[in-house]
């Protein structure tokens, strides 16, 4: 067990060992080879060059002082800066670059993967969770690089859609979203010993979610040990939420210059590019990291770039814009040395600090100091965006990215009131799946979890309020067997109705496409605004006439009849016809899995037959048996719809055939829609025509009857009352002239 490790002494003997082999090439001991302790292979001499160099800085010296904490206590937090005022519990590092912070969060995880072997992996092996999933990757691939051993055996990933472990890893790097899933079969992590949390300071959900069940396991498995990384000094209410526990903090006091103007900068965004220009022009070395606020201003700010860096003289070099939005795969672009004096811009936004550690040329940040948060409103079921300062731990993550020789350039006085702490994910967000999987959790033994911030009670009753409409909750308020089995697909939960709706309507095949095309990033590319009427017309080749859902799968089957051409290239294809090839190779990924999981809890899967009529209908009874509570009508025949739930008025959105028709005529009556942002622009997103008796048909009669008095629900209820034909009789009393409206052939959305 490891209460039993005599921490200080095994590991002083451990380092001693290390350092006499670190400077030779290769170690001998008579005719023996030293061997690596996790793969018995001998140690390569790469090994011994990386071990040197990390042995050579300060941080190194920490260790023995890491593996006796790890030795002794359940929980420890490492944190990247220093703070004033620090307990005597506190353990704090020596004064270090960012190079050793670096190195610091590559190497916990590592000395945990020792800890672990130490005790023969008694108590199971190490999991390192992180945010981002190409941050995940490229961790491992260089962890397993300085421990010497294969990348998939000894050291491994999982990742969404993609796992690259076996049964000899030692140490797994996951997305956080990946290891609650893992809980849902293993509910108390038995196969771990050791859990690294990276990036806890950026408060996830699912983050969230993992410290409040973690701190409910170590009362049930006492040898489980949990290591807590931040990059900043972790605020009050982590530190309170774990009582008496150790810090060790890495002292960073070669801190960057920082250069604040003067005044409040509203047009932070032309200040941003004028100061890129001008780095570029001093000719000081090094590439530049640029935090704007939107996805929009990063995608004007790199067309604005390649424009300009054609009116660069070329003794300065080139200038290389590179967009890198948050939330989307994809490694940085690291062009080689061949490539010359070539300065790099990377255009990002919030909450993409954490993925420039890795830049070692980075020395100039640019900080425009907001941010846009996506705040989800549960009364109206709804994200609406606002443009918010960035948090204090924000900045100072976003200044700890240069060295010392760097500079950051703050387009805000030093005086702005910044928040102290990054708002937690889990109060601005829908937490529908996350009570559907904390349902799930209680069925597993983990009856509660120990939030560090509790979500809000609206949020949190109109999430099971929500689920109850769906049939995922019994009676009791437990999970029924048609929540337990939506928990399965890693699907929004209405998304996961839907589809085991359609195992009842027999339309798997193209439910599925659906479901995968949706969850994946759009697979529509929005081309610069010379190229974007081409581009409408090259997405019009795919629109359907029963609307949006139905082109996303002719999008689909084309993407994969072109795939198997021989002489086609797919990703010219792609190009031709302004889609993204990443996003239709994400989908198909997306879809292998969810068929893999419905074969897996022996689901059937039908045979295709998209086009005829009775599949059509079937497809939408299948939507409307999950998104029942997103059906809009248009109240005035202009475009103006009229949402049942919550009696708001949006505009279908301007990309769609529906949105861009110029008189509003011919627009279907009622529409199920698939979102629906409130404040960035109003307006339905994927919209697909229903009719009146598919959703009285498919919608629970409970929640007709809780749907808020308004005229649209009168028509329901009359039709419930009198029946369509009598229905269909007064409208067209009512408005002789829709005989004369043409009939609309085909609609789509460009998301």
């Amino acid at each position: 067990m490891a209460q039993g490790i005599t921490g200080e002494k095994y590991w002083e003997d451990r380092v001693a060992f290390e350092t006499e082999g670190a400077g030779q090439e290769v170690v001998e001991y008579g005719d023996v080879l030293e061997l690596n302790r996790f793969d018995g292979l001998p140690y390569s001499s790469r090994y011994y060059t990386l071990l040197k160099e990390r042995m050579d800085l300060p941080v190194w010296k920490a260790k023995c002082d890491f593996m006796d904490k790890l030795a002794n206590r359940q929980f420890i937090i490492v944190s990247g800066t220093a703070r004033t005022g620090r307990s005597s519990q506190w353990g704090v590092l020596n004064r270090c670059t960012l190079q050793e912070k670096r190195e610091m969060f590559k190497l916990i995880p590592q000395w945990c993967a020792e800890f672990c072997l130490a005790v023969q992996y008694q108590n199971g092996m190490v999991v390192c969770t992180q945010v981002h999933r190409q941050h995940t990757v490229d961790l491992a691939l260089r962890v397993a690089d300085e421990m010497d051993v294969n990348i998939g055996h000894e050291v491994g990933y999982s990742i969404p859609l993609e796992t690259c472990c076996s049964g000899d890893t030692v140490l797994r790097y996951c997305t956080d979203d990946m290891l609650l899933r893992e809980m849902m079969s293993d509910p108390m992590l038995e196969h771990y010993g050791v859990i690294v949390i990276d990036q806890a300071h950026e408060r996830t959900v699912s983050t969230d979610v993992l410290l409040g069940l973690l701190k409910d396991i170590t009362l049930q498995r006492p040898e489980l040990r949990v290591v807590l990384l931040t990059a900043t000094h972790p605020g009050p209410k982590l530190l309170g939420h774990y009582k008496n526990v150790p810090l060790i903090q890495l002292e960073g006091v070669c801190s960057a210059e920082v250069v604040y103007t003067g005044t409040s900068h509203k047009d932070y965004f032309c200040s941003a590019l004028r100061l890129v220009l001008e780095i570029h022009h001093s000719q000081e070395e090094g590439d530049i990291v640029v935090f704007l606020a939107t996805t929009q201003e990063i995608d004007l700010a790199r067309d604005i770039l390649l424009r300009e860096e054609a009116n660069i003289p070329t003794h300065l070099g080139e200038l290389l814009p590179i967009s890198v939005h948050p939330g989307l795969g994809g490694t940085l672009p690291m062009p080689g040395e061949e490539e010359g004096r070539c300065r790099r811009v990377f255009l990002t936004s919030s909450p993409n600090e954490d993925l420039f550690w890795a830049v070692h040329m980075l020395n100039f940040v640019i900080d425009a100091g907001v941010q846009k948060r996506n705040v989800y409103n549960p009364r109206i079921r709804a994200n609406s965006v606002a443009i918010q300062p960035i948090s204090r731990i924000q900045a100072e993550s976003r200044k700890q990215l240069v060295g010392p020789t760097g500079k950051t350039f703050c387009l805000y006085p030093e005086d702005t009131p910044l928040p102290s702490e990054t708002r937690p994910h889990i109060l601005e967000s829908d937490i529908t799946s996350t009570v559907l999987f904390l349902k799930r959790m209680d069925i597993g033994g983990l009856g509660r979890c120990d939030f560090i911030d509790r979500p809000d009670p609206e949020g949190l009753m109109q999430a099971l309020e929500e689920l109850d409409y769906l049939a995922a909750l019994d009676d009791d308020g437990n999970l029924s067997e048609i929540g337990i089995i939506m928990s399965e697909f890693p699907l929004e939960p209405q998304m996961a109705k839907t589809l085991l709706a359609s195992c009842e309507f027999d339309c798997v095949n193209e439910v599925v496409t659906i479901a995968a095309m949706l969850t994946a990033p759009s697979c529509f590319l929005v081309p610069s605004r010379e190229l974007r009427l081409e581009a409408s017309q090259c997405h019009l080749k795919f629109q359907h006439p029963e609307g949006d859902h139905f082109t996303l799968i002719n999008i689909y089957k084309a993407f994969k009849q072109n795939q198997h051409e021989p002489f086609v290239s797919v990703e010219k294809w792609c190009q031709d016809y302004f889609l993204s090839l990443s996003a239709l190779q994400t989908a198909d990924a997306i879809r292998s899995e969810l068929t893999d999981i419905l074969r897996r809890i022996e689901l059937p899967v039908s045979m295709p037959s998209f086009g005829s009529k009775g599949n059509t209908l079937n497809i939408k009874r299948a939507l409307l048996a999950g998104f029942f509570m997103q059906v809009a009508r248009d109240v005035d025949s202009s475009g103006n719809y009229f949402m049942l739930t919550h009696k708001h008025v949006a505009q279908i959105h301007p990309f769609s055939a529906y949105g861009t028709k110029t008189p509003k005529l011919g627009l279907p009556e009622w529409v199920l829609f698939h979102q629906y942002s409130f404040s960035e622009d109003n307006c339905i997103r994927t919209v697909s025509h229903i009719s009146p008796e598919e959703f009285i048909q498919m919608a629970p009669q409970y929640f007709f009857f809780n749907l808020p008095p308004s005229e649209s629900k009168d028509i329901l209820q009359n039709i419930l009352d009198n029946g369509a034909e009598h229905y269909k009789a007064k409208k067209l009393q009512k408005s002789p002239s829709l005989e004369s409206i043409p009939e609309v052939t085909a609609s789509c959305v460009i998301q």
